[in-house]
Protein backbone atom coordinates (compact mmCIF):
# COMPACT_ATOMS: atom_id res chain seq x y z
CA UNK A 1 0.00 0.00 0.00
CA UNK A 2 1.10 3.39 -0.88
CA UNK A 3 1.85 6.32 1.36
CA UNK A 4 -0.79 8.80 1.44
CA UNK A 5 -0.20 12.63 2.19
CA UNK A 6 -2.49 13.69 5.91
CA UNK A 7 -2.25 17.51 6.75
CA UNK A 8 -1.74 17.58 10.44
CA UNK A 9 -3.41 19.98 12.74
CA UNK A 10 -0.11 21.99 12.85
CA UNK A 11 -0.47 22.77 9.22
CA UNK A 12 2.15 20.55 8.17
CA UNK A 13 1.79 17.46 5.73
CA UNK A 14 3.30 14.22 6.32
CA UNK A 15 3.02 10.65 4.88
CA UNK A 16 0.51 8.41 6.40
CA UNK A 17 0.57 4.35 5.50
CA UNK A 18 -3.05 3.46 5.07
CA UNK A 19 -4.27 -0.14 4.90
CA UNK A 20 -8.24 -0.64 4.34
CA UNK A 21 -10.09 -3.09 6.29
CA UNK A 22 -10.03 -6.33 4.84
CA UNK A 23 -13.71 -7.99 5.10
CA UNK A 24 -15.98 -6.89 7.38
CA UNK A 25 -15.05 -3.86 8.65
CA UNK A 26 -13.89 -3.91 12.51
CA UNK A 27 -13.22 -0.12 13.20
CA UNK A 28 -10.03 2.37 12.60
CA UNK A 29 -6.90 1.61 14.00
CA UNK A 30 -3.67 4.31 14.80
CA UNK A 31 -0.60 2.64 14.74
CA UNK A 32 2.19 4.48 16.36
CA UNK A 33 5.96 3.44 14.83
CA UNK A 34 8.94 2.84 16.88
CA UNK A 35 11.88 5.10 16.68
CA UNK A 36 13.11 3.47 13.19
CA UNK A 37 10.23 4.78 11.22
CA UNK A 38 6.98 3.58 9.37
CA UNK A 39 9.67 0.64 8.28
CA UNK A 40 8.77 -2.63 7.16
CA UNK A 41 7.77 -3.95 10.61
CA UNK A 42 5.57 -1.18 11.04
CA UNK A 43 4.01 -1.87 7.78
CA UNK A 44 4.06 -5.33 8.77
CA UNK A 45 1.65 -4.63 11.49
CA UNK A 46 -0.45 -2.41 9.69
CA UNK A 47 -1.48 -4.60 6.78
CA UNK A 48 -1.59 -7.63 9.62
CA UNK A 49 -4.00 -5.52 11.43
CA UNK A 50 -5.74 -4.45 8.25
CA UNK A 51 -6.52 -8.57 7.64
CA UNK A 52 -8.07 -8.63 10.69
CA UNK A 53 -10.93 -6.43 9.84
CA UNK A 54 -9.18 -2.75 10.52
CA UNK A 55 -9.15 0.52 8.37
CA UNK A 56 -5.18 1.32 9.63
CA UNK A 57 -3.51 4.46 9.63
CA UNK A 58 0.31 4.59 10.71
CA UNK A 59 1.55 8.35 10.86
CA UNK A 60 5.24 8.81 9.76
CA UNK A 61 5.74 11.28 12.23
CA UNK A 62 9.34 12.17 12.10
CA UNK A 63 8.65 13.67 8.54
CA UNK A 64 8.90 17.16 9.46
CA UNK A 65 12.17 16.63 10.33
CA UNK A 66 13.38 13.72 8.22
CA UNK A 67 10.79 13.31 4.98
CA UNK A 68 10.81 8.97 4.57
CA UNK A 69 12.86 8.71 7.33
CA UNK A 70 13.16 4.84 8.07
CA UNK A 71 16.59 2.91 9.39
CA UNK A 72 17.75 -0.20 10.58
CA UNK A 73 18.01 -1.74 14.22
CA UNK A 74 22.04 -1.76 14.30
CA UNK A 75 23.82 1.04 16.83
CA UNK A 76 23.77 3.65 14.16
CA UNK A 77 20.22 3.22 13.69
CA UNK A 78 19.14 3.33 17.49
CA UNK A 79 21.15 6.73 17.60
CA UNK A 80 19.63 8.20 14.78
CA UNK A 81 16.27 7.21 16.31
CA UNK A 82 16.79 8.68 19.53
CA UNK A 83 18.19 12.03 18.16
CA UNK A 84 15.04 12.28 16.44
CA UNK A 85 12.68 11.14 18.92
CA UNK A 86 14.75 12.90 21.92
CA UNK A 87 15.90 16.18 20.84
CA UNK A 88 14.64 16.73 17.10
CA UNK A 89 10.79 15.69 17.49
CA UNK A 90 8.36 17.36 19.93
CA UNK A 91 6.35 14.65 21.63
CA UNK A 92 3.36 16.59 22.10
CA UNK A 93 3.48 17.20 17.92
CA UNK A 94 3.08 12.95 17.49
CA UNK A 95 0.38 13.24 20.29
CA UNK A 96 -1.28 15.91 18.11
CA UNK A 97 -1.00 13.79 14.60
CA UNK A 98 -2.31 11.25 16.85
CA UNK A 99 -5.25 12.86 17.27
CA UNK A 100 -5.82 13.84 13.73
CA UNK A 101 -5.79 9.87 12.39
CA UNK A 102 -7.75 9.31 15.06
CA UNK A 103 -10.51 12.36 14.28
CA UNK A 104 -10.00 10.90 10.72
CA UNK A 105 -11.31 7.98 11.57
CA UNK A 106 -14.00 8.50 13.83
CA UNK A 107 -16.83 9.08 11.99
CA UNK A 108 -17.18 5.33 10.66
CA UNK A 109 -16.87 3.93 13.76
CA UNK A 110 -14.50 2.73 17.21
CA UNK A 111 -10.88 4.02 16.76
CA UNK A 112 -8.37 2.01 18.54
CA UNK A 113 -4.57 2.51 19.35
CA UNK A 114 -1.18 0.36 19.26
CA UNK A 115 2.23 1.60 19.37
CA UNK A 116 5.50 0.16 19.57
CA UNK A 117 8.59 1.73 21.86
CA UNK A 118 8.20 5.07 21.41
CA UNK A 119 4.89 4.54 19.76
CA UNK A 120 3.63 2.51 23.41
CA UNK A 121 4.89 5.60 25.18
CA UNK A 122 2.26 7.44 22.99
CA UNK A 123 -0.30 4.81 23.67
CA UNK A 124 0.38 5.37 27.22
CA UNK A 125 0.12 9.25 27.24
CA UNK A 126 -3.08 8.98 24.22
CA UNK A 127 -5.08 6.61 26.17
CA UNK A 128 -4.99 9.62 29.26
CA UNK A 129 -5.16 12.69 26.52
CA UNK A 130 -6.86 12.28 23.44
CA UNK A 131 -10.37 12.33 22.50
CA UNK A 132 -12.47 9.84 20.73
CA UNK A 133 -10.39 6.01 21.71
CA UNK A 134 -11.97 3.01 22.08
CA UNK A 135 -9.26 0.97 23.32
CA UNK A 136 -5.31 1.18 23.05
CA UNK A 137 -2.61 -1.52 23.65
CA UNK A 138 1.34 -0.03 24.20
CA UNK A 139 4.01 -2.08 23.63
CA UNK A 140 7.20 -1.35 25.78
CA UNK A 141 7.04 2.24 26.03
CA UNK A 142 9.97 4.11 28.32
CA UNK A 143 8.44 6.58 29.30
CA UNK A 144 5.61 4.89 31.00
CA UNK A 145 6.74 3.90 34.43
CA UNK A 146 7.53 7.35 34.61
CA UNK A 147 4.48 8.62 34.13
CA UNK A 148 2.64 6.07 36.34
CA UNK A 149 -0.18 9.23 37.60
CA UNK A 150 -1.74 9.35 33.98
CA UNK A 151 -5.53 7.85 33.86
CA UNK A 152 -6.40 6.35 30.80
CA UNK A 153 -9.89 7.42 29.41
CA UNK A 154 -9.87 4.38 27.42
CA UNK A 155 -9.14 0.65 28.36
CA UNK A 156 -5.70 0.19 27.64
CA UNK A 157 -2.90 -2.88 27.99
CA UNK A 158 0.70 -2.47 28.10
CA UNK A 159 2.96 -4.88 27.40
CA UNK A 160 6.51 -5.14 28.65
CA UNK A 161 9.40 -7.57 28.90
CA UNK A 162 10.87 -8.69 32.22
CA UNK A 163 14.08 -8.94 30.65
CA UNK A 164 14.38 -5.59 28.72
CA UNK A 165 17.68 -3.59 29.51
CA UNK A 166 16.17 -0.56 28.90
CA UNK A 167 12.83 -0.82 30.91
CA UNK A 168 13.75 -2.23 34.39
CA UNK A 169 11.02 -4.26 35.68
CA UNK A 170 11.43 -2.61 38.84
CA UNK A 171 9.61 0.50 37.48
CA UNK A 172 6.81 -1.58 35.89
CA UNK A 173 6.53 -3.47 38.93
CA UNK A 174 5.28 -0.52 40.61
CA UNK A 175 3.34 0.82 37.41
CA UNK A 176 1.28 -2.38 38.45
CA UNK A 177 1.47 -1.91 41.84
CA UNK A 178 0.16 1.87 41.62
CA UNK A 179 -3.22 0.12 40.24
CA UNK A 180 -3.88 2.23 37.06
CA UNK A 181 -7.22 2.99 36.19
CA UNK A 182 -8.74 1.21 33.17
CA UNK A 183 -5.14 -0.63 32.80
CA UNK A 184 -4.14 -3.64 32.46
CA UNK A 185 -0.40 -4.23 32.68
CA UNK A 186 1.32 -7.62 30.83
CA UNK A 187 4.82 -8.87 31.16
CA UNK A 188 6.32 -11.18 29.11
CA UNK A 189 9.80 -13.60 28.90
CA UNK A 190 11.37 -11.69 26.62
CA UNK A 191 13.46 -8.74 26.11
CA UNK A 192 12.75 -4.97 24.15
CA UNK A 193 11.25 -5.25 20.77
CA UNK A 194 9.89 -8.87 21.24
CA UNK A 195 7.43 -8.19 18.88
CA UNK A 196 9.73 -7.40 15.96
CA UNK A 197 10.95 -10.77 13.98
CA UNK A 198 13.79 -7.73 12.59
CA UNK A 199 15.42 -7.50 16.02
CA UNK A 200 17.54 -9.49 18.22
CA UNK A 201 15.08 -9.74 21.02
CA UNK A 202 12.01 -10.85 19.14
CA UNK A 203 10.15 -13.46 20.90
CA UNK A 204 7.68 -15.08 18.89
CA UNK A 205 5.34 -16.74 21.58
CA UNK A 206 5.13 -13.17 23.40
CA UNK A 207 4.25 -11.43 20.40
CA UNK A 208 1.48 -13.89 19.36
CA UNK A 209 -0.05 -14.01 22.54
CA UNK A 210 0.56 -9.99 22.99
CA UNK A 211 -1.44 -9.52 19.58
CA UNK A 212 -4.44 -12.16 20.75
CA UNK A 213 -4.89 -9.95 23.66
CA UNK A 214 -4.71 -6.54 21.76
CA UNK A 215 -7.16 -7.92 19.45
CA UNK A 216 -9.58 -9.62 22.35
CA UNK A 217 -9.41 -5.80 23.64
CA UNK A 218 -10.36 -4.26 20.86
CA UNK A 219 -13.45 -6.46 20.16
CA UNK A 220 -14.06 -6.04 23.74
CA UNK A 221 -14.70 -2.55 23.21
CA UNK A 222 -16.43 -2.40 19.97
CA UNK A 223 -14.04 -3.53 17.58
Amino acid sequence: MPMIAMTMADGATIGVYHVPAQGVRRGGLVVIQEIFGVNPHIRAVADGYAADGYEVLAPAVFDRERPGFETGYDAAGIAEGRTLARELHPFALTLADTQTCIDALKAQGPVFLTGYCYGGSVAWFAAAQLEGLAAASGYYGSMVPGAAELEPRCPTILHFGRHDHGIPIEGVEKLIASGPRNTEVFVYEAGHGFNCDARADYDAESARIARERTLALFRANGG
